[in-house]
């Protein structure tokens, strides 16, 4: 009996050191490009390419940074890159979690004809490659004249089909008791949208707001269309061009690389606090 007490403590031992080496070496796997960006950011271009790779700086080399930001051109255009690039990031992800939100609020908690119609018609649009749209849809925004315009980079995206989906599902979880007596107190539905479900919706208004802002903080096809002018090209262009630039090398791309992910790393966080608290349910009504 004891021998076999130590055979299994001896086998849960070996599983657990084997998992935390598949953990670490898969953390290893994800860290070390981040890793090499933050450090390579702060040497001259011949330490980067020297072999090995020395992976903590000799000292911090700051013109890389200046020359990431002075540009391609030394427009220093990059502040207003950056500003663009915000600008049409937080409008969509304001957007897109508000109609989302509302959409779903409606899809899982009311009941009406053609509901399941609906959600499924939403649904399907996520089959349809953005690809397939793009040059109608470019062609309805040159005729709206909305080119070279904040709203012509931001109207085609104001809401997720993929959003109104993680917003159904979570309010689907919700209990209903809660919205039945409030509506009993005399609360209208905004009202019961505004102050119980939205705040009862940390963990998916979280994960939506973090894809939302990536999608459109990455995204390149749809800002290479509609920017004409420098001042309103996005961050992914003005890397596109200062990458491709004769005067960048690794050490300068590696900056402007480093300094286009902070909203990114600010905004993931901001919120990893609601991601990780899942949720709890709690209401507006006293007494």
């Amino acid at each position: 009996m004891e021998k076999r007490k130590i055979t299994a403590a001896a086998g849960s031992l070996a599983g657990s050191i084997l998992r935390l080496a598949v953990l670490g070496a898969a953390l290893i796997f994800i860290l070390a490009p981040l890793v090499f960006m933050v450090t390579a950011s702060f040497m001259p271009s011949r330490d980067i390419i020297s072999m090995p790779y020395p992976w903590v700086p000799k000292s911090l080399y700051l013109q890389n940074f200046v020359k990431a930001i002075a540009g391609y051109n030394g427009s220093y255009m990059f502040f207003r890159s950056f500003f663009n690039s915000l600008v049409v990031a937080s409008s969509v992800t304001v957007t897109t979690v508000v109609i989302a939100s509302l959409t779903g609020y409606s899809l899982s908690k009311f009941s009406y004809r053609a509901r399941t119609l609906v959600f499924m018609l939403i649904m399907a649009t996520m089959m349809i490659p953005f690809e397939t749209i793009m040059i109608p849809l470019h062609m309805v925004t040159i005729q709206l004249g909305l080119q070279n315009s904040y709203a012509g980079m931001i109207l085609p995206f104001l809401v997720s089909a993929f959003g109104v989906f993680l917003m159904r599902q979570y309010f689907i979880t919700f209990p209903d008791e809660f919205i039945d007596a409030a509506r009993v107190d005399g609360m209208g539905e905004f009202s019961i949208y505004l102050k119980i479900l939205l705040p009862n919706a940390g963990p998916a208004i979280a994960t939506l707001s973090i894809l939302a802002f990536r999608s459109q903080w990455d995204t390149l096809l749809w800002p290479l269309l509609i920017a004409q002018t420098e001042r309103m090209k996005t961050l992914p262009l003005y890397i596109v061009k200062f990458t491709g630039d004769i005067n960048s090398d690794e050490g300068s791309q590696m900056a402007v690389a480093l300094l286009a992910s902070i909203p990114m790393l600010i905004l993931f966080f901001s919120m990893s606090k609601y991601l990780i608290s899942g949720s709890s349910v709690h209401s507006s009504r006293k007494g």
